[in-house]
């Protein structure tokens, strides 16, 4: 009998895989990716980085979220691939690592995988 080889579950996956085939949520992962200003924790304990503020105008060219933006933002925090945290009245974006990485590990294992008679 055959399992499953992947890092994450399959419905995990498939979400994961839905948020990346936008181009736009792939461009706002990207930015995150690449903003220059690191993600910190304050002498509160709270996050300090790109805000969702920040990604907007990187996207739109607008400073104000858009409706729009706001959507693709909590698709891709519920596919697992970045977090958001209010700070006051302001969202803080960032990469969730560990997301991107079962991605990866789940894609690299389909890669990898040896061939069994199943059926």
């Amino acid at each position: 009998m055959c399992g499953t080889i992947l890092a994450m579950t399959r419905k995990e996956l498939v979400k994961a895989s839905r948020a990346l085939g936008d181009p736009t949520r792939l461009q706002i992962l990207e930015f995150l990716t690449t903003c220059q200003r690191s993600v910190e924790i304050d002498e509160t304990g709270g996050v300090i980085g790109p805000t969702a503020g920040e990604v907007c105008c990187h996207i739109t060219g607008t400073p104000k979220v858009s409706s729009t933006i706001s959507k693709h933002l909590h698709l891709l925090e519920a596919a697992g691939l970045i977090a958001m945290e209010k700070r006051g009245k302001t969202v803080v974006c960032q990469l969730n690592r560990d997301g991107l990485g079962e991605l990866a590990q789940s894609i690299r294992l389909l890669a990898q995988a040896v061939t069994h008679e199943c059926c």
